[in-house]
């Protein structure tokens, strides 16, 4: 068990550095097939504690791969969750990306909470009524895996592949929106190259947030009031370069851009 336990540190170690030095590592689970997804969530806990222990903060959690074409594309078939941080945040609509090493970027509806959602047994229901609103967002994912060879336990010791993200301004409440069927159009340096709309995040916006809060709260992990939860990706996700300027264009949340610099 200590072998495990500090081969599991080491581990994190290298990814967290692969992040700080912007030089990718090689799959590891490829290096140790033995490893469980439970040594991955470990892995990725061990990396946000360090993160929080430098001074960073949680402002939220996230659901990944929730859309089959985002499945199909990692070779992955279940859902994952990871942590979003205040380092993490855009602001001004402009990030660096010399600060990254392989990003992609995506657009997703993001929920703030007004109430706390603690798993099990919670409704997409429930989640609506805990939301003070959602938000247009694009979420840029990134592997610190050389050339995104990964399998679901690379994906989770990574965070999920996090990287950034934006928020929209324009706050609505959810109640006033069938969320499933919502569209969204995805363009890239003006021109528009793939779509979506909510039912692409495991069916329903509502119900990703609330699998999350349950698959969380078995590790004793609660979405909080005031939170930002990402919902997952509603379409394929797109390469990422500097110069390179990204819209999400959403019915009813509205339009949010990124550009790369």
């Amino acid at each position: 068990m200590e072998n495990i336990s500090k081969n599991l540190e080491g581990m994190a170690l290298e990814l967290l550095n692969s992040e700080q030095t912007c030089v990718p590592v090689q799959a590891i689970s490829a290096r140790f097939p033995e490893l469980t997804i439970e040594d991955a969530y470990q892995i990725q806990k061990i990396n946000i504690d360090s993160k929080l222990s430098k001074g960073d903060a949680i402002t939220g959690k996230k659901i990944g791969l929730t859309s089959f074409v985002m499945q199909n594309m990692l070779g992955v078939n279940q859902p994952d969750f990871g942590y979003l941080l205040k380092s993490m945040e855009v602001h001004g609509g402009v990030t660096d990306r010399g600060t990254m090493l392989q990003p992609k970027a995506e657009g997703e509806i993001a929920f703030i909470l007004k109430e706390d959602l603690t798993g099990p047994g919670i409704t997409p229901e429930d989640v609506i009524n805990a939301t003070d609103y959602v938000v247009a967002a694009i979420e840029i994912v990134d592997s610190r895996v050389a050339n995104w060879k990964i399998n679901i336990i690379d994906t989770v010791a990574d965070n999920a592949s996090s990287g950034r993200y934006v928020l929209s301004d324009q706050k609505v409440d959810p109640k006033s929106v069938d969320l499933k069927e919502l569209k969204m159009e995805f363009w890239k340096n003006g021109e528009k190259v793939n779509a979506g709309k909510g039912e692409d995040a495991l069916g329903d916006p509502a119900y990703a947030v609330a699998w999350l809060a349950n698959t969380l709260g078995a590790f004793g992990v609660t979405l909080k009031k005031g939170e930002v939860i990402f919902s997952g990706a509603l379409s394929a996700a797109l390469n990422a370069e500097s110069g390179d300027v990204f819209t999400a264009k959403f019915e009813t949340l509205g339009d949010i851009q990124l550009k790369f610099e």
